[in-house]
Formats: C-alpha cells, sequence, structure tokens
C-alpha cells in the first residue's frame, strides 16, 4: 500500500449526506496525525453537511465532489483506502447495483472492481436498516470485500433533527484504520 518507501498510504473518505459528516474534521486530524494523506470525496447531498474549507485546510487537498474536465490533472493521489463515512441508505444500495451517477460512486464502484479495501460505514435509521433492499446490498457488498462498521442496535431511529449523529461509530472506524495499517506493515 502506498507505493514508494515514505510515502504515507493514500486514504479517500467519502462523506454521504448525514449528520455524522459534520465531525469529519476530527476524523480528519486523527488519520492525518496517523500518517495517512487523506482525500475528501463527497456525495453531492454530502456537501450540505460538510466545511470543505476546514477539510481542505486539513488534508492540503481539495474536497471533490464532481467529475473533472476530460483534459484537466487529476489533482488528488490515487487511493490505497476508500472510506464511505457516513454512507446513507441511498448510497449503499445504489453502490451493490453497481450505479455510478456521482463522483463519488464511481470511484467506489472501480476501487470494489479492483480488489481496493472499501470501508463502509452505513448509517441509516433503523426502520431503513430493516429492509430488504439495503440487508441484501450490504450482504453483496460483503460478498465483493468491503468491511463493514455497522451495529443496528445503535443505528439511530426515525426522528427530525440530528438522530443518532453523536452515536456514530468513529472509534470504530479508527480501529479499523489501525488494523489496515498493521495489515500493511506486516505484509
Amino acid at each position: 500500500m502506498g507505493g514508494t518507501e515514505g510515502k504515507r498510504p493514500v486514504l479517500y473518505v467519502v462523506a454521504c449526506g448525514g449528520y455524522p459528516a459534520e465531525n469529519l474534521p476530527s476524523l480528519v486530524e486523527r488519520a492525518v496525525a496517523d500518517h495517512w494523506d487523506v482525500c475528501v470525496i463527497a456525495t453531492p447531498k454530502g456537501l450540505d453537511f460538510l466545511d470543505v474549507a476546514r477539510l481542505h485546510e486539513l488534508t492540503g487537498h481539495p474536497v471533490r465532489y464532481d467529475y473533472k474536465q476530460p483534459n484537466d490533472p487529476d489533482v488528488l493521489p490515487s487511493a490505497d483506502v476508500f472510506l464511505i463515512a457516513p454512507a446513507t441508505f441511498n448510497t449503499i444500495n445504489k453502490l451493490a447495483l453497481g450505479i455510478s451517477d456521482t463522483l463519488a460512486l464511481g470511484l467506489l464502484n472501480e476501487a470494489i472492481g479492483a480488489g481496493m479495501r472499501v470501508i463502509a460505514v452505513p448509517w441509516p435509521n433503523r426502520v431503513l436498516a430493516r429492509r430488504l433492499p439495503f440487508q441484501r446490498s450490504v450482504e453483496s457488498l460483503r460478498g465483493e470485500g468491503v468491511t463493514f462498521i455497522l451495529n443496528q442496535d445503535t443505528l439511530p431511529v426515525p426522528a427530525s433533527g440530528r438522530p443518532g449523529a453523536e452515536a456514530f461509530p468513529w472509534n470504530e472506524v479508527h480501529q479499523e484504520l489501525a488494523a489496515v495499517r498493521r495489515d500493511d506493515a506486516m505484509s
């Protein structure tokens, strides 16, 4: 992972539209401290929850949300690992079907097809998480090698406001990223 000696591995954090995305600066700060080169990719709705200027400042990279023009250079380094946090009901279902109607989904579909490490942290409410299409999507993506951090008991209940955003499993995310680094060091 990461290619050359001394180069930090590149983590693409894909942020979907959900209240936990507001806490992405804390995730990025810790990941950078853990020697990741972090790039943030947002879904169009994910942008509504992000402090784009702060994330650019923390990562040194622009927050991407749309495809570049064909002749424009890539502005981000190539990814080694993808983290979808938070992953919405919609994104998980579209990803399982191979739909690439946003930059985020296009990159994720290519990563899965290339056998890259993809970690998903779904954050639908409990009612949506019980839907068979969502459950099938999770199982399908697991079958393609996607790692899930998903505890049905801690998902938010349907409500207005910010349901369960404070309970998002950030600690488990950091543990999984540390495990990825350990795995890489051993290989």
